[in-house]
């Protein structure tokens, strides 16, 4: 199917009040690309999860780290932190669909130009990489042993690419940089300790998006994840997380060709989580 205009979205994380906001002001019949964390920390992640599945082919997401949390902690291999907002998808009578429409949506998507994800991608791939190593994880969580693949994919020490990575090694830092990404070196190595902004990063490291000639400049990147980095609109990159759930915006931006089309459209959001707490 296919729309007129398309918008990404960033970070729900459960603000359902505050997405039916966001809709009601979207053009009419225009298509959606979300750029994941759909649910958690907000007040509404059952809400939130029923109406982004609701929308059919209207919108597509990626997969963000809370998302996979929450398969996680479905699946009884994650216990809920006292921050979460994971219980009342839990108890839902309609939890197994709800979950299993979840773990089927991709980590990545390249479309028209446009690569989403929800965190970064690593300075040595290139956008068709991305896809095909996105493709690799999506076939282990949407196939029969989805919860055994969960059980050992988590961890720091998976912060650097190298191409004889095989196995668990190889999914876990797939997953790391694809959802968790924020700082890394210029040959790729991940920091997962440091969240806040730009002039933060430690020594050595930078944003990854300014790591000198990484392989997908010739993209637009769309990107969510780092709230504390706000929005940031360049040519080959857009950054939408502006901390719905900390009390900022809830943002969608028009994914035109050309930079200067591409409009925003955004929404004052109530604060359900205390960003210093």
């Amino acid at each position: 199917m296919t729309f007129k205009a398309y918008f990404a979205i960033g970070d729900l994380q459960g603000c359902s009040g505050s997405f039916d906001q966001l809709l009601a002001k979207l053009p009419a019949g225009s298509g959606l690309r979300l750029v994941g964390d759909l649910i958690n920390r907000g007040p509404a992640s059952l809400q939130t999860l029923r109406t982004v599945r609701g929308l059919g082919a209207r919108a597509e997401t990626v997969l963000g780290n809370h998302d996979i949390h929450a398969l996680a902690a479905a699946a009884g291999l994650r216990k809920n932190g006292k921050s979460d907002t994971l219980q009342d998808i839990l108890i839902a009578p309609d939890r197994e669909d709800l979950l299993t429409w979840l773990r089927h949506r991709p980590l990545a998507l390249l479309e028209d130009g446009f690569l989403m994800v929800h965190a970064g991608v690593l300075p040595q791939w290139s956008a068709e990489q991305v896809i095909d190593l996105a493709h690799e994880v999506e076939e282990q969580l949407q196939g029969p042993n989805w919860q055994d693949f969960l059980a050992d994919i988590f961890g720091n020490a998976a912060d650097r690419w190298h191409d004889g990575l095989r196995g668990v090694e190889r999914h876990r830092v797939v997953i790391n940089a694809l959802t968790r990404l924020r700082y890394c070196t210029a040959d790729g190595v991940m920091d997962f300790k440091t969240k806040e902004g730009l002039g933060k990063a430690p020594a050595g490291f930078m944003p990854w998006f300014d790591v000198p000639a990484r392989r997908t400049e010739n993209v637009t990147v769309v990107c969510g994840h780092w709230s504390t980095l706000g929005l940031v609109m360049r040519p080959n990159l857009m950054a939408l997380d502006t901390g719905c759930v900390w009390g900022g915006k809830l943002t969608a931006a028009r994914l035109a060709a050309d930079p200067a089309a591409r409009t925003l459209i955004q929404v004052e959001c109530p604060q359900y989580c205390d960003p210093l707490a």
